[in-house]
């Protein structure tokens, strides 16, 4: 049985950023998902995504970018059904680790100064606030290699995550026990790319390089989708 794809999105993001991907995975068989991600906390995402995957017939791909990847790392933990991991310039911290501290060996990115707090808290998270990249920085940190008015949509629609889901250290993690695959963005201002392939590095991905920024996926959809597809290939 083929493998259906769940595709989890980051923070500033949503599931509409997936657009170019599902097209040419729907186009190629494969049957896919990209539910909402709450972007409350690791673990209450992870509750949220796992439930949706327990529910899919047969066998899972789940696919997270950013901080997705923590999201599907803790999820996958004990779903029976999950075939495989595909991480897409993301996070894939280690139990005990969160996505602030996996970070912390390596050079900040542009993300640590145009990253904003609100002035009001994160509704529905633990407590603090919400983050939101500076609209003025938006392209350049995240997506430098989309064309400019796509940007600025992206920048006025973003989806803020709560400041406490970056230090909430993962309960759990399933990365270290299903096959994973790692696309590294070599020019991403977000997550550093050398933190990237550490956490490939460990897990033994399967690893793949591409010249683009933190939303690579989106500026060049057809790449990501044949990697998907080479992992969903691998485990059906």
């Amino acid at each position: 049985m083929t493998a259906t794809v769940v595709l989890v999105h980051g923070a500033f993001a949503d599931a509409s950023g997936f657009a170019g991907i599902i097209r040419q995975l729907s186009g190629a068989g494969a049957e896919v998902l990209a539910p909402p991600n709450p972007l409350r906390g690791v673990a209450a995402d992870a509750a949220v995504i796992g439930a949706v995957v327990a529910a899919v017939e047969g066998p899972v791909v789940l696919v997270g970018h950013s901080y997705g990847g923590a999201v599907i790392s803790q999820a996958s933990a004990d779903l029976e059904n999950v075939a495989g991991l595909v991480y897409l310039a993301a996070f894939a911290p280690a139990v005990g680790e969160s996505c602030a501290s996996v970070q912390e060996p390596f050079l900040p990115s542009l993300l640590a100064s145009t990253i904003r707090p609100t002035p009001y808290d994160a509704i529905g998270a633990v407590g603090g606030p919400e983050l939101l990249i500076e609209r003025s920085r938006f392209h350049e940190t995240f997506c430098a290699d989309v064309p400019a008015d796509v940007a600025e949509v992206m920048a006025v629609s973003q989806r803020p995550l709560a400041a406490a889901a970056i230090g909430e250290p993962l309960a759990a993690e399933g990365w270290s026990i299903h096959p994973a695959w790692f696309q590294v963005a070599a020019h991403d201002n977000a997550i550093s790319p050398d933190a990237q392939r550490h956490m490939a590095g460990r897990m033994r991905a399967t690893v793949e390089e591409i010249e683009g920024s933190h939303a690579a996926f989106i500026a060049k959809p057809l790449d990501t989708a044949a990697f998907i597809m080479r992992a969903v290939e691998s485990v059906s």
